[in-house]
């Protein structure tokens, strides 16, 4: 039998050296989080994990037990028939389930004995998330980040895109969350991560870049939809540089129309988006605001939002949260268009961005 036990650690170093990362937990567990690019066996379902976690506890633990490995046998029967067949000897996976136990056990003892060169987690998915979380207390005072700030409507995501394709090292946090960090942030058709399955993309997104390099970063909140920022990335992104992004409140207009098109095209999504700032504005104004979309004046309902809402709330919470907003570089826009955001891109990326902060002088 070929099969050794491997550290949280030492599985991290050599993810990308594995012929496959095999997750033995049920589909449920697997979608709320994984490993990076881990597959899903299941020794047993949710179906019957539920089933035989109720056996356990009122009738009998070795009744459940009997039970289980004949459902863990023939899961992993199935799997090998169905995933393994054709693979060679060489075939080396990684093979993990919650804690390290039984369901990694069972399937990585048949994969063994069968002669694949096979290693079992230590500890798990939990030691794995362990893992994660602390390094996520690291990674960010590792990297020197520049925050492109601007007002909402300014193109800062399309910016960061550009950016990317310039050869800069970006974070997208948006991309990360499916979410545009605002009321109307929602993507169409893609739900939010969950929480941990976020952490992990962040993760992997913050192990990537190179601290010898800048690393472009929108500013956001602690939050982005209902996902929640790592505590020490959103604190060194908020000590970090700032670019500030400004764009003629027209042409932001225009640009938002454009970006959130399925609003214009779905006036009753767009409405009720804007229920939820009723608290905030009151139900007069909102309302207001609904009526003129479904009239079909969706400009003007924009550029209210932008004045009345957007603007005057978002230059408080960076002037509050960022160290370094008040000395913001500008970058000018006169649009949104995907050419004048790939010129200006390919001018900052090549940017000499290494220089040291200054700290203003202050009089004795």
């Amino acid at each position: 039998m070929s099969l050794r036990r491997i550290t949280a650690a030492d599985a991290i170093a050599q993810l990308g050296q594995f012929d496959a990362v095999i997750d033995a937990r049920s589909e449920s567990e697997h979608a709320e989080d994984r490993l990076p690019g881990a597959v899903n066996w299941p020794v047993l379902n949710d179906a019957q994990r539920a089933d035989i976690g109720t056996q356990y506890k009122q009738v009998s633990p070795f009744d459940a037990r009997k039970r289980g490995a004949v459902m863990a046998a023939r899961n992993i029967a199935q799997h090998i028939e169905t995933h393994a067949a054709e693979l060679p000897r060489s075939w080396r996976p990684l093979v993990y389930c919650w804690r390290g136990g039984q369901r990694s056990g069972s399937l990585s003892l048949v994969l063994g004995e069968i002669g694949f060169q096979v290693q079992v987690l230590e500890g798990g998915y939990r030691e794995f998330r362990r893992a994660v979380l602390a390094e996520l207390e690291v990674l960010p005072a590792r990297l020197q980040f520049v925050v492109l700030c601007g007002r909402t409507g300014s193109a800062k995501s399309r910016l960061l895109q550009a950016l990317a394709t310039e050869g800069a090292q970006v974070l997208d946090l948006e991309a990360i969350a499916c979410h545009r960090g605002s009321v109307l942030g929602p993507e169409p058709g893609r739900p939010q991560p969950s929480q941990k399955a976020f952490e992990t993309q962040v993760w992997q997104a913050l192990r990537a870049l190179d601290p010898a390099r800048p690393v472009f970063v929108e500013g956001e909140s602690r939050t982005i939809g209902r996902l929640r920022l790592p505590e020490a990335l959103t604190e060194a992104v908020r000590a970090a540089r700032c670019l500030q992004v400004q764009m003629p409140l027209a042409a932001r207009v225009q640009f938002l129309l454009q970006d959130y098109a399925h609003f214009v095209r779905d006036t009753d999504s767009f409405c009720q988006r804007l229920a939820a700032l009723r608290e905030l504005r009151g139900a007069a104004v909102v309302e207001g605001w609904q009526q003129r979309a479904r009239a079909g004046a969706h400009g003007g309902v924009v550029e209210e939002l932008l004045t009345l809402h957007y603007d005057p709330v978002y230059e408080k919470s960076m002037a509050r949260n960022f160290k370094h907003y008040a000395q913001a570089e500008v970058v000018a826009l006169d649009n949104g268009d995907p050419s004048t955001l790939q010129a200006v891109a390919a001018r900052w990326a090549a940017a000499p961005l290494h220089r040291p902060l200054e700290t203003p002088h202050v009089p004795a």
